[in-house]
Order: structure tokens, then sequence, then C-alpha cells
């Protein structure tokens, strides 16, 4: 069974960091592309940050690019999205997407595999 789970969220002050991780078992990481997205309560879900399939390239929405690292290890099965210099704006449950298919560099969003969130919370 095709899984992807997400962990790392927390609550953090301005300022802060936070490493998410989406590990995904049942499916080889290395075929797909894997895209973190967030959503803001009362808000549309919004990409944050992609990472295509070999050969390895990144998308970073304007937002967080410059403060947000996203990697993947394909070893353990992982993605990772290092997010540094948090701001409040980044409040959102943030989630992973896989797709074997892809649009550009992100993973096509029918029929893509979803993990169930990570709450994170930038506040003072």
């Amino acid at each position: 069974q095709l899984q992807l789970v997400e962990s790392g969220g927390g609550l953090v002050q301005p300022g802060g960091s936070l490493r998410l991780s989406c590990t995904a078992s049942g499916f080889n990481l290395e075929d797909y592309s894997i895209g973190w997205f967030r959503q803001a309560p009362g808000k549309r879900r919004e990409g944050v940050s992609c990472i295509s399939s070999s050969p390895t390239t990144t998308y970073y929405a304007s937002s967080v690019k410059g403060r947000f690292t996203i990697s993947r290890d394909n070893a353990k099965s992982t993605v990772y999205l290092q997010m540094n210099g948090l701001k409040p704006e980044d409040t959102a449950v943030y989630y992973c997407a896989a797709n074997v298919l892809q649009a550009g560099v992100c993973p096509q969003l029918v029929r893509a595999h979803w993990g169930q969130g990570t709450q994170v919370i930038v506040s003072s």
C-alpha cells in the first residue's frame, strides 16, 4: 500500500527553523516527483517546493525562495523540507504529494498520492 507520512511540524518563533520529513512506503520514491504544499485557514492550497525524479531539479515558490530547501534521500525513502527564517505567514498545514507523472518539476496533482499533513505554527 502506497503511503506518505509527514512529520516535523510544530510551534516555532519567528525567525526559527523546522525540518519537515515526508517518508514514503509501498513505492520506490526515486521514481517519483515530490511536492510540498501548504494550506492556511481560509486560504487556498499553494505549492511551496518540489523536487523531481532523476535528474533532480527543484522548484521554490517566490515566498519561500532563499529560506526553504528541499532535498531527498532515496535510500531512506524520505524528502525533506528545511525551513529557515520562518515567518508568521508560513503558518499552515503542510502536505507532501507524490506522482510518477510530473508537471515541470512538480508532481501532477491529478491522481497524486498525498500525506495526512503536519501543522506548522509560527508565532511568538
